[in-house]
């Protein structure tokens, strides 16, 4: 690497705790330094990293260089513009401190607020209002990416010379390169508290229905899904941001309306010892899950963090399904595919793979991201251990019916998908493939996800 950046060998691990391998990790405090690092390195050896968060593995490099960018953290607020200007390394924890006590929001933000900011943008983040405002890149004014010859370039999708290389880059898992930066629109909020509308349903037939109705009405909207359930029963809440008026009435004058300061959480995983996940425990805790949500709700305030990031206030959640790790299966398909939600819990329950954490949400349009994940219809995330008997062989199948019905799966999450269901299921490949070659002619940048696929 450069003379100013020194580094040590790391075995890293995704999220999901599975496939590790070891790379030479570096944590660089400027620009320069990554411009040195990407001039340095030779083919196929360098890929950049964030908070870990992906549940696989396009943030590890085997044999080669991992760039850490957590100290990239700069956070610039513009009031009068309603935008913010990051650096890469920047989490949404603490953008979301930042922001929200001056009146605004994220645009999209995912299910964990421990996230960074380039990590948003390579990986094209999705949230529960997908359907309305689609995903983290549709908000990006521009970004700043230390390219594969180490070049640093800004890209604009409103720039005709550099909407390509952006696109390329939102959702491009980090083979473009290097994000160091990047400004985009925020929310305009008068409250830090979400309006929220919760209804049980005991069946998935009904839960779907009141999603797709759901689309028109609300700007957030999710569903917990009990993966044991034969019928399929869940919990559907939906919500938008409380009016200044709404917290009021509530709560009184003398609140603060844009008081946020995020609390850790009980729950779910002080119900799931280490290890020790299996089908009689689940069943408990997603019986309890489904019973403590009231059969119908209205308006009920929430703060931020227990309805975006349920799961963020217990640390190391993950660990809860033992040494062999988990992987998460998402898929997004078309409207017509929807039957494929059904066939793949029925898939995972027949085999014995319970999911405590099931989240069926609806997609609107695709934005024109090559690699970016969604698209009109219907996406499913079920968190599984690694370790149930049968697992890799059933996705295998049900990735063959995901193709076959014009769905893809979510590379972010992804952790065993083969090149061939890549190369079927995102159909502008070839497109990503052009803008990567141009971005990084020297093809410096890989991942273990990379070489897996193909990318």
């Amino acid at each position: 690497m450069t003379s100013t950046l020194s580094g040590y060998s790391e075995s890293l691990t995704g999220w999901g705790r599975t496939d590790p391998s070891t790379a030479v990790l570096y944590t660089p405090t400027a620009v320069e330094q990554i411009q040195s690092a990407v001039a340095a390195a030779g083919p196929a050896s360098l890929i950049t990293r964030g908070l870990g968060r992906a549940y696989g593995n396009p943030a590890q490099c085997d044999g080669g260089s991992v760039l850490e960018l957590t100290e990239l953290d700069h956070i610039e607020l513009d009031p009068a513009t309603g935008c913010v200007t990051c650096g890469a390394g920047a989490s949404l924890d603490a953008v979301l401190r930042v922001i929200v006590p001056g009146g605004f929001f994220l645009p999209v933000t995912p299910g964990t607020r421990n996230v960074t900011i380039g990590g948003a943008i390579a990986a094209d983040v999705h949230g529960k209002n997908h359907h309305g405002e689609g995903s983290f890149a549709n908000h990006v004014h521009w970004l700043k990416l230390v390219d594969g010859s180490g070049q640093l370039r800004q890209l604009s999708p409103s720039d005709p010379a550099t909407a390509a290389a952006f696109w390329a880059t939102a959702g491009g898992m980090g083979l473009t390169g290097v994000i160091v930066e990047a400004c985009f629109r925020l929310i305009p909020i008068s409250s830090s508290l979400i309006s929220v509308d919760t209804t049980r349903f005991r069946d998935l037939d009904a839960l779907m229905a009141a999603m797709v109705e759901a689309d028109a009405r609300y700007r957030y909207s999710v569903a917990w899904v009990d993966s044991l359930n034969p019928a399929g029963r869940g919990v559907l809440t939906c919500g938008d941001h409380a009016s200044r008026e709404q917290v009021e009435a509530q709560q009184g004058n003398t609140a603060d309306p844009l008081h946020y300061d995020p609390k850790a959480l009980a729950g779910a995983p002080s119900l799931l010892p280490g290890g020790l996940l299996n089908t009689w425990t689940v069943r408990a805790f997603n019986e309890a899950w489904y019973r403590k949500a009231p059969k119908q709700r209205e308006g009920e305030l929430q703060a931020i963090s227990p309805y975006f990031h349920p799961l963020d206030g217990v640390s190391n959640w993950n660990r809860i399904y033992g040494p062999a790790g988990f992987l998460q299966y998402q898929f997004a398909v078309p409207d017509a595919a929807a039957h494929l939600v059904r066939t793949t819990l029925e898939a995972l329950r027949r085999i014995g793979a319970p999911s405590f954490l099931t989240v069926l949400k609806r997609f609107g349009p695709s934005n024109p991201g090559p690699l970016s994940f969604p698209m009109p219809g219907w996406t499913l995330a079920a968190d599984v251990s690694a370790a149930v008997p049968g697992l890799f062989a059933l996705l295998d199948q049900l990735d063959e019916q995901v193709a076959e019905a014009g769905g893809r799966l979510y590379l972010a999450k992804d952790s065993r998908q083969s090149a061939t269901m890549l190369e079927r299921s995102y159909p502008r490949l070839h497109e990503w493939r052009q803008q990567r070659s141009l971005l990084d002619p020297r093809g410096v940048f890989s991942s273990d996800l990379a070489r897996r696929v193909k990318l």
